[in-house]
This record gives C-alpha cells, sequence and structure tokens, in this order.
C-alpha cells in the first residue's frame, strides 16, 4: 500500500459505485476515509447474486469499491447525527458527494455552508447529468445518451450496453483528477475548493476516437462488434485447434506481414486489397475469410507463443475465472474482513512508484 496521502482526512456521502470508488481509491493511497451510509445502508449491498450470502449486510458488487474505510450509519435528517457530520467535515481535507438534486441544500451540506467552517475543504461532488439538473442517473441509461450503446454490439446485434458500469468510472476518474489537481492548488493557495463533475459528461469525453470520427469525417459509428473502424485486422477473433480464440490488434503493415508470416500466409501481403491498412479496412470481410482456417491449425498457446515471440499483438480471449489463474492478477486482489466475512475485490491503484 502506498502512504502518499497518509494524514489526509477525506468524508465520503456518496453511494452505489462511482463516489464509493473514489473514496476507496484515496483509502489505498493511505488516507483516513469515513464513509457515511444512511442506517438502511448503500442500496449496493442489497445487490447481490443468487449465490451470495442471503443474510449477509453486503454484496460482492458493494465490496467492489469499498475497501479500507471506517463505515458509520447515520441519518442526515436527524440533527445529532447531523452535526456530528458536519464536525467530521470540518476537521477534513475533502467531501466526496452525490447528492440528488437538492439534497445538500435540504441538509444544510453544501459546499457554500461547508467552506465558511473549512476554507481548506475541497469538496467533490459527482452527478448524473449536473448538479442543477434534478434527474435520476443510472449507468446503462448514461451509457445510451453518452452514444455508447448505439455503437456496441455486434452489426446485426440490438444496442449493447458494456459489461461493467463504464460511465460510473470514467466519472470517478474525473472526480479523482480533479481532487488531486485541488490539492496541488491548496498547497500554493491554502484554500479548498468545489470540484464537479458529471456522469454524462464524463462518458461523452471519453468518446475519443470515435468522436473525432464524427466531428471530422461526419461518420456516425455503428456496430461492428469488437473490430476497429480505422485498423485491420484489430478486433476480429479466430478460432483455435483447441476451441479458444484469439484477438487480433494488428496495427502496422509491418505487424501484417509478421502476422502473415507465422500463419503461412505471407502471399496475402502482396494482395492490392491487403497491402495497407486502409485496403484491410476496406475488404476486411475478405481478410477474416483467408486468415481463419489457419488459425485451426494450432492450439490457442501455440498461436499465442509464436506472437509473442514476434511482437505480433494478439491474446487469448479469456474468462474471469482463466484472468485470474494468472499470477499477475492474483497480486491485485485486495482482502478484507466485513462483519466476520472475508471480502476480495481487484485493487483501484496499480500504477508503480519508486525514487
Amino acid at each position: 500500500m502506498f502512504s502518499f496521502f497518509q494524514d489526509l482526512k477525506i468524508v465520503e456521502l456518496a453511494s452505489v459505485l462511482a463516489g464509493p470508488s473514489v473514496g476507496m481509491f484515496f483509502a489505498e493511497l493511505g488516507c483516513e476515509v469515513k464513509k457515511v451510509e444512511h442506517p438502511s445502508g448503500d442500496m449496493t449491498r442489497k445487490w447481490k447474486l443468487p449465490k451470495e450470502d442471503k443474510e449477509a449486510n453486503i454484496s460482492g458488487y458493494y465490496c467492489s469499491v469499498n475497501w479500507g474505510k471506517e463505515v458509520h450509519f447515520l441519518n442526515l435528517k436527524d440533527p445529532d447525527d447531523n452535526k456530528k457530520v458536519r464536525q467530521w467535515i470540518a476537521e477534513s481535507d475533502v467531501l466526496i458527494s452525490n447528492f440528488k438534486y437538492g439534497d445538500a441544500e435540504k441538509f444544510n451540506l453544501s459546499y457554500e455552508s461547508l467552506k465558511e467552517e473549512n476554507p481548506k475543504l475541497i469538496y467533490a461532488h459527482l452527478s448524473g447529468y449536473g448538479s442543477d439538473v434534478p434527474r435520476a442517473a443510472f449507468d446503462v441509461v448514461i451509457q445510451a445518451e453518452a452514444g455508447f450503446m448505439h455503437m456496441n454490439g455486434q452489426s446485426e446485434g440490438p444496442a449493447t450496453k458494456m459489461p461493467v458500469a463504464l460511465m460510473d468510472v470514467l466519472a470517478a476518474h474525473q472526480i479523482k483528477e480533479g481532487i488531486l489537481c485541488a490539492l496541488l492548488e491548496r498547497e500554493k493557495t491554502g484554500k479548498g475548493g468545489l470540484i464537479e463533475a458529471s456522469l454524462i459528461n464524463s462518458g461523452i469525453a471519453s468518446l475519443a476516437n470515435q468522436a473525432t470520427n464524427y466531428l471530422m469525417g461526419n461518420s456516425i459509428p455503428s456496430r461492428k462488434g469488437s473490430i476497429h473502424p480505422n485498423i485491420a485486422p484489430y478486433g476480429e477473433y479466430f478460432k483455435c485447434k483447441d476451441g479458444k480464440h484469439m484477438v487480433l490488434a494488428v496495427g502496422t503493415d509491418k505487424q501484417f506481414k509478421l502476422l502473415c508470416d507465422i500463419l503461412g500466409l505471407i502471399e496475402l501481403t502482396k494482395e492490392s486489397k491487403f497491402a495497407t491498412n486502409q485496403s484491410r479496412v476496406s475488404n476486411r470481410n475478405d481478410l477474416d475469410i483467408a486468415l481463419s482456417p489457419a488459425f485451426l491449425t494450432k492450439t490457442s498457446a501455440e498461436w499465442n507463443a509464436l506472437f509473442v515471440e514476434a511482437n505480433v499483438p494478439a491474446g487469448i480471449i479469456k474468462s474471469m475465472d482463466e484472468v485470474f489463474i494468472n499470477q499477475s492478477a492474483q497480486d491485485l486482489i485486495l482482502e478484507e474482513q466485513v462483519d466476520g466475512i472475508n471480502t476480495k475485490r481487484v485493487k483501484s491503484v496499480v500504477f508503480e512508484y519508486s525514487r
């Protein structure tokens, strides 16, 4: 564990995924994090899979972003509880919140009401559509309205949600970056500030090349499965002799020649429709047909070894159990006893730092 912020105190008034993941990030960096939940608990405590313990007051979902925190069950409507929370905030460096529209003012916990008592406070607030928009937001809706679902899925299939709450994750990163910037600024000025980020803006800001393809080329991204709109073969996957599949991420003509050499298909590089990346993008269906038979002659492990040795970007498509067989993945697991239950989740801080 890191100890960058071992003297930093944080109060978390947030639930579900985005806000709590910010709190866990700072807990991993050595902060003291007080998480305040309503007496009924964060709603994700009840988001259990069928095989999870029905009697336990936690779920796997809840545990994924709630490691290393000091949890308190308090009702902000209760004057005594509210006073206690305000006192913690007055003595803290950062407040993480995702209040619904109007709730911060209702509980007398808005930035304006707190900064007078604690001028050094960094107030970080997450919302769905902006703090002035009275609309509830959940990840799948944001994925839909930020354009992700429309372009995600197989070409002939329906619009598809990504299998993690990606909009929450992206918004959490925006808030983390904002807090870190505010901490740096506070070192210069001695003053805190207000950081705000919305799920919708975080999603749109992460459209990256897909947004630019539209903004500069007037190309509306369509569903293409895993394939890349600008590169081929990139995202195509092929069945191997052992029944497993490998995905390619071939981004240059040199890599394509190496791929074809390994597959015993070097003649493909001499065909005009496959000679350049642009021509391969235009003829990717023919390319898929040309490459597929070769993959069936070896197992995924055999192909993977050859590709790694030649530095051809490719990988085996793995299920979750196959991911965590690897020691590198095992090393990312954080464990914690909660109510007598041994809980597990993966780290949110995975960078390395040395002097």
